[in-house]
């Protein structure tokens, strides 16, 4: 049976049931305080398992096309970050402050990386590119995220702790991504035959760390504090980043005499924003009453922008054939 094109990803149906699970049956005392070790586990093993993933070969054969990738990066990490700065005033018209500091973490996450590869793959675009631009930004995001959160939560947040917050992201992400990097010539051809390992514990970990900020911030009270009106708002501001960065990147590369299947390449790995990446990351940079609600605009921006991909991927791969210029496909 063919699935309906209106339903979203099976990840986005089981984010859904972890939220609605956790504003009714919300974990507390003993049980929270298990599953908050757990999470911290899975983390760990998380970002071990995505540095001994990481070809360093991949990354070093991408070198060769700089400009795209230098566009992407920038499009990534200094783009998005200004205009989450520049859209403050009228992004406080319609959330709080708490809610602004998520628009402010989803505009400093990496790209992602399945998605980015399939829509380029699907609209015929730079395949190998989006391979090495994409793998360069979750390695650039591990180590460059966290210092610009960090920077943003200290200019907004000045109550959160700068050294705590380093700390965890030495213990939690980056002594496991190493560990990763040193084992990956053991590990990495295990791990490229067994993708579904690795598919498992990014779901897990984000599911896992989803229910236990959501079961936090329930009992905090997050459903009185965010309103309807409000979730309304923040689709407004998810669609409306989406569309400004996304209108930048297609014209911009045209300008810069980027060649059609570079131009797809760009748009789609300089417009998307990772939820396997922003989860655990959340969980290790932001204090743990907080997290639900700064995890609340990346949910929705995820979904948004995995429709709206879509929907343009396949209107690219529409696009006459040509006989020069087409991408390698693996």
């Amino acid at each position: 049976m063919t699935r309906p094109r209106f339903l979203p990803d099976n990840l986005t149906l089981m984010l859904l049931t972890v939220v609605i699970t956790a504003s009714f049956l919300p974990c507390t005392g003993k049980v929270a305080v298990g599953f908050d070790w757990l999470t911290v586990f899975m983390i760990g093993l998380l970002f071990f398992m995505h540095g001994a993933k990481l070809s360093r070969q991949a990354v070093v054969a991408g070198v060769a096309h700089w400009r795209l990738h230098l566009t992407v990066l920038l499009c990534t990490f200094m783009v998005f970050p200004l205009l989450g700065l520049l859209l403050k005033p009228a992004l406080l018209l319609l959330i709080t402050p708490d809610l602004y500091l998520g628009i402010l973490f989803l505009c400093v996450l990496p790209s992602t990386v399945q998605s980015s590869i399939a829509f380029t793959s699907v609209a015929r675009g730079n395949v190998p590119a989006a391979i090495c631009s994409a793998s360069a930004s979750n390695l650039v995001g591990i180590f460059l995220t966290p210092v610009m959160v960090s920077v943003l939560i200290v200019a907004h947040n000045a109550q959160h702790s700068s050294l705590d917050s380093i700390l965890k992201i030495i213990y939690q992400l980056l002594l496991p991504f190493v560990a990763g990097q040193i084992v990956q010539p053991w590990l990495g051809a295990w791990l490229a035959r067994n993708k579904s390992w690795l598919r498992w514990v990014d779901q897990s970990s984000v599911l896992l760390v989803v229910y236990v900020a959501f079961s936090e911030a329930v009992n905090q009270g997050l459903w009185h504090q965010v309103p309807p009106q409000m979730l309304l708002g923040l689709i407004v501001i998810s669609a409306t980043l989406l569309t400004i960065i996304m209108l930048l990147t297609t014209y911009g590369s045209r300008r810069m005499g980027f060649s059609k299947e570079d131009e797809i390449t760009i748009v789609f790995c300089g417009s998307k924003k990772s939820l396997a990446s922003g989860v655990p990351m959340a969980k290790v940079l932001f204090a743990s009453q907080t997290v639900g609600t700064v995890l609340l605009p990346l949910m929705l921006f995820h979904q948004i922008q995995l429709m709206v991909c879509a929907v343009l991927a396949q209107r690219y791969g529409r696009r006459p054939q040509t006989t020069d210029a087409l991408p390698e496909h693996d």
